[in-house]
């Protein structure tokens, strides 16, 4: 199954292994709560998941790669107990507490989460010392004498012997004891991914003529190479810093992420060609609706890649726009959530030194809850930046409030709550601006493609970015629409035909 699939999967066993019944127990007891094993290639984001399954169950964390681990400080080490059996006193071999057992009640302490995830990856790769270990692991959710505390759920993962020699296979007593979930890549479910966290259009683009070359890995007589997803994404964030900094990014710093010469040589030469292109057609221009019919000839004359390209570019244009547009809303939500909050409470109705106070109280409570969970790992880096964005704002309406001299809460109120209305009235502005982009990318696809398939690709890809959905929702384009519903007519004429 795709990483999406399994993403869900691993959810559901959560919340199944985590009912409890009518007198506080486990539903399922822990010896039946089966340990779940995600086997698949390298970089398809087996590890990534755990982080969101933990933010979005807003559950506990404990990740370990466990070949970095010897067998003492897997099970703990030993020291001489004095005991008494039958009257006689022995001296008995104990354990100290295993490091990765603690660190799961390190977690709780620190965190206050009483339930969560322990990982372990690269399960199946371990020492020959220490696979008993973590075979009665699995089997018995121990590590030497001390068990994992009730609440967190056990998820380990590994590569498939093809991909790593160091795999050692498991027996059928410990895989009749787990689930095991097979995961493939899948470029569909990862573009939706990539769209959502801002990989760069470049490499999107790219993935999205070369799919064969989202995830590839070959043995040959000069050794391993590969491209993988998670190497795809972490060049993305290097692009972006190197684009920042006015840097290259060359053939050799691709391949220093892309461990595929042939690969990695392409998508130089394309992320060169996508600059290029970005110059030639004078994107922006395009989008502020400024064209030539020069232009639009060039480009009707140029090769496939050439114009999928200049797409990939109009649609990473307008993306930036109604990203833009999707954060500012989500930052007024929890704005105004908050402001009615506070109006609900009556906190505007007497004194305005009084009122501030309470809204000084609001956004320290705000940021406190925020800093906690980003401390337990609970936050991602998206909702990391909009707490980060929200707390900046009610600073500043709140520095500003104090600059003033008002003569009750309730002229307060008006203060804030007109300071929110000019935010709201630059939001309705920038849906607008990217309304009117989106106008004009549609202007230069219609002359310069008409309804080819250029178009075709334009609005699917519209339908299935993450923040183009979200945008279209709000805003009406009625080209959108038509060419929507008339691609939504040809797939069913093409699959009633396949029916005939």
């Amino acid at each position: 199954m795709n990483i999406k699939k399994a993403k869900q999967e691993v959810k559901d066993a959560i919340a199944a292994y985590l009912e409890k019944d009518a007198f506080g127990s486990y539903a399922i007891p822990a010896i039946r709560q089966r340990p779940i094993l995600l086997i698949g290639p390298p970089g398809v984001g087996k590890t990534q998941i755990m982080e969101q399954i933990s933010q979005e169950c807003q559950i506990g964390l404990v990740a370990y790669t466990i070949t970095h681990h010897t067998r003492q400080s897997a099970i703990g080490l030993p020291f001489i107990e004095r005991k008494v059996y039958g009257g006689c006193e022995y001296a008995v071999t104990e354990y100290t507490m295993s490091e990765i057992v603690a660190s799961i009640y390190n977690k709780m302490e620190q965190t206050g989460l009483r339930e969560g995830i322990l990982f372990i990856d690269e399960i199946n790769c371990v020492s020959e010392t220490l696979a008993p270990t973590m075979l009665q692991f699995l089997q018995a959710k121990t590590f030497g004498n001390h068990k994992i505390p009730e609440g967190w759920i056990i998820v380990a993962a590994g590569n498939p012997p093809e991909y790593n020699k160091s795999v050692r296979e498991f027996d059928i007593v410990t895989m009749d004891r787990i689930r095991r979930i097979d995961v493939e890549p899948d470029f569909e479910v990862w573009k939706e991914y990539a769209a959502q966290v801002e990989i760069h259009p470049a490499i999107r683009s790219y993935l999205g003529i070369r799919r064969d070359h989202f995830c590839r890995i070959e043995t040959t007589v000069d050794g391993r190479l590969f491209a993988t997803p998670r190497g795809w994404e972490d060049l993305s964030e290097l692009i972006r810093i190197y684009e920042k900094l006015g840097k290259t990014v060359d053939r050799d710093v691709v391949a220093e992420y892309i461990q595929f010469p042939k690969i990695a040589k392409d998508f130089a030469n394309y992320l060169e060609l996508s600059y290029k292109y970005q110059n030639d057609y004078q994107v922006e221009e395009i989008l502020r609706g400024h064209f030539s019919e020069a232009m639009v000839d060039k480009l009707q004359k140029s090769s496939f890649d050439e114009k999928i390209s200049v797409v990939g570019l109009l649609l990473s244009g307008v993306n930036e726009g109604f990203r833009q547009v999707c954060r500012m809303g989500e930052m007024l939500e929890v704005r105004q959530d908050k402001l009615a909050d506070l109006k609900e409470d009556g906190v505007f109705t007497g004194d305005a030194a009084q009122a501030l106070a309470a809204f000084e109280e609001m956004e320290a409570g705000y940021r406190a809850e925020w800093e906690k969970k980003r401390e337990a790992g609970l936050v991602s880096r998206m909702d990391d930046f909009r707490c980060r964005t929200v707390c900046a704002k009610l600073e500043d309406d709140l520095r500003e409030a104090r600059r003033q001299e008002f003569a009750d809460g309730e002229a307060a109120w008006e203060f804030l709550r007109g300071r929110f209305m000019d935010d709201s009235a630059r939001y309705e502005t920038q849906m607008d601006e990217a309304g009117e982009r989106l106008e004009h990318a549609f202007d230069f696809m219609e002359a310069a493609f008409a309804a080819g398939q250029e178009m075709v690709l334009f609005v699917t890809e519209l339908n299935t970015g993450f923040y183009s959905v979200r945008f279209l929702q709000e805003y009406e384009c009625e080209r959108y629409y038509e060419y929507n519903r008339n691609l939504l007519f040809s797939e069913e004429e093409q699959a009633i035909a396949k029916l005939l």
